[in-house]
């Protein structure tokens, strides 16, 4: 075979690799949703799947359909991005949006244990253009942001569960008929602030905790309103 043509074969068999190679590529390459594209699957065409955003990513939760389609109880969050509402609660007009401004780095972390759900459970269909990825698919900066949060988050949350280990809390029971009672089967119930409450949530909580009398005269502890100072059960409203 004459060299130019030897030449022109193996020009031939590397294009064509090139092109099997591209169209792998083209296979791997997450989709890149617009915002607009993706209220398109929310389920009110049943001939299409439905789809949700969660920080950016999107997933396809057609097998929830139950769930997620019209009438279903997470409705509200097909077709679109509204991450806020995973820990808001608000599931109607600005609550339904992807913006985390405000939100502790508990909540943050919150919603990114929320993400690992949806990829444990649902199809991975792709990344929504916008606040979390910009038009190539690569993370913003605020996506990098939200889960530096969410780590310092989950690092606050595991503090304060082995600080909170070292006090027992209270026994605790509630009835309409008879209320709330806490109650210590071994020292007495006192309620005590919370440790990195302000960093996790940005407010200031109180849990119910058991101590020793010689601990009682300890600073921040507070007595149950209508409590016997060394009563081991407490009536609460």
């Amino acid at each position: 075979m004459a060299r130019g043509a030897r030449l022109l074969l193996v020009l031939a068999l590397l294009a064509a690799l090139l092109a099997v190679v591209l169209q792998l590529y083209r296979l791997r390459k997450p989709k890149l949703w617009t915002v607009e594209e993706l209220s398109v699957y929310n389920g009110t065409d049943e001939g299409l799947p439905i789809l949700l955003g969660i920080l950016g990513s999107v997933f396809d939760v057609t097998k929830g359909r139950s769930h997620y389609g019209p009438g279903g109880g997470y409705h509200h969050f097909s077709g679109r991005d509204a991450s806020r509402a995973f820990v808001s609660g608000n599931f109607t007009g600005d609550g339904l949006t992807d913006s985390l401004q405000g939100l502790s780095s508990s909540e943050v972390n919150s919603i990114v244990d929320w993400r690992k759900f949806y990829y444990e459970r649902y199809i991975f269909a792709g990344k929504l253009i916008g606040r979390y990825y910009d038009s190539q698919g690569n993370p913003t900066k605020y996506l990098k942001g939200v889960e530096v949060k969410a780590k310092r988050g989950a690092q606050l949350l595991e503090k304060q569960k082995s600080e909170e280990a070292k006090i027992p809390s209270c026994n605790s029971k509630w009835s309409q008929q008879e209320g709330g009672e806490v109650w210590c089967d071994s020292g007495y119930p006192r309620l005590v602030r919370r440790p990195g409450d302000i960093a996790l949530t940005g407010q200031v909580s109180q849990r119910c905790a058991c101590f020793q009398e010689d601990e009682l005269n300890k600073p921040g502890l507070v007595a149950y309103e209508g409590c016997d100072h060394l009563s081991k059960s407490c009536k609460v409203n």
